[in-house]
């Protein structure tokens, strides 16, 4: 099997990316099982070695690895995100994706990137996953949350039904179409990414109780309910669980990951309805180490779970492990995907 092909952006460059980038790449485990290339300036992720090199100590040489060079057009100062930094962590966004689509990488790890400072500089989308997936021509895609506990060893998998819209949009832009589309991703990355065969999956209520019958909330009661039945119909090799309250669906996902309660008890994925519904908890358990990965993309796209940091931009105390989880992930991704490309090979041979 060939070693994985990865490019890395570096995100807003008024950030964090570039720090967490570099010292996610100290691990030495990341060389042994990927060719990675770097998607950002040159000069610039050379200033960011040269700035902490003294402060910190794992952090990889920037000449260990390629770059595709785009440089940063106008001055950009650690700690504010504007139109400038902003301009730069598109462009560099931009050519991985090209460079992708055309066949050079299997997999895009992103840093963060800051949507104000995308607005600012004329790109307004929501985030790189709707620019990923405008990109990529593909209008079936979806936000799942990976983390694994450092605790037990379990694995939390949670998949939001809208993402970034304001929250009193939310019960207008559920519709069964909708969680049709994010529960099918759900299944399809649990059966063919992760491997797991008949997996079970909670999906949350949106009002308090589930609506209480009716009393605190009327979707769960006029559609959601019978919605969740259909799909109980359509996906037999499912166990879905459901329509859970909001406020006790993560007891047993939190006692999983602490170790306080049961692993079996907890599910292998859950389908969250919003963005704080399902950020919230995997943020409160994972912070330090989530995984953000678009499915349904033609390729593979992984992000660490936290944002640009500017408060902490070039200090050397960023926390790389999230970006790091990020990488492996992607890594498994792209090699269980040359696995099975090499199966239908032998199948057809």
């Amino acid at each position: 099997m060939n070693r994985a092909r990865l490019i890395i952006t570096l995100g807003d460059p008024a950030g964090i990316g570039a720090e967490v980038v570099l010292k996610a790449l100290a691990d030495p485990t990341i060389a042994a099982r990927a060719d990675v290339t770097i998607s950002g300036s040159s000069a610039y992720l050379q200033a960011t070695y040269d700035r902490l090199k003294p402060i910190c100590d794992a952090l990889a040489h920037p000449c260990q690895f390629k770059v595709l060079d785009a440089e940063i057009h106008n001055p950009v100062t650690l700690g504010i995100g504007n139109a400038n930094s902003g301009d730069a962590s598109f462009r560099w966004l931009e050519g991985a994706i090209a460079q992708t689509l055309h066949g050079k990488f299997d997999s895009v790890v992103t840093a963060p990137i800051a949507k104000s400072a995308w607005k600012a500089a004329g790109h307004c989308y929501p985030g790189q996953t709707e620019f990923l997936a405008e990109r990529a021509g593909v209008s079936r895609f979806g936000m799942l949350f990976v983390a694994q506990s450092p605790y037990t060893g379990w694995m939390l998998r949670t998949l939001l039904a809208t993402t970034h819209i304001p929250l009193r949009h939310v019960a207008d832009t559920l519709t069964p179409e909708l969680l049709t589309l994010k529960l099918e991703l759900l299944l399809e990355c649990l059966q063919h990414d992760f491997e797991i065969a008949q997996p079970r999956i909670a999906i949350a209520g949106l009002n308090p109780h589930s609506g209480e019958q009716g009393q605190l909330g009327r979707e769960e009661w006029d559609w959601m309910s019978a919605w969740l039945e259909a799909m109980r119909q359509r996906f037999p090799q499912a166990v879905l669980e459901g329509l859970l309250p909001p406020d006790t669906l993560w007891v047993k996902p939190g006692q999983a990951w602490f170790g306080t309660g049961s692993v079996e008890a907890a599910h292998d994925g859950y389908l969250a309805l919003y963005h704080d519904q399902g950020l919230i908890p995997v943020k409160l358990m994972a912070f330090d180490r989530a995984v953000n990965t678009s499915v349904g993309l033609p390729f593979v796209r992984t992000s660490p779970d936290h944002g640009t940091a500017f408060d902490i931009a070039g200090q050397g105390v960023a926390d790389a492990t999230s970006m790091k989880a990020a990488i492996h992930l992607a890594i498994k991704f792209a090699e269980q995907g040359q696995a099975a490309s090499t199966s239908v090979i032998s199948l057809r041979s």
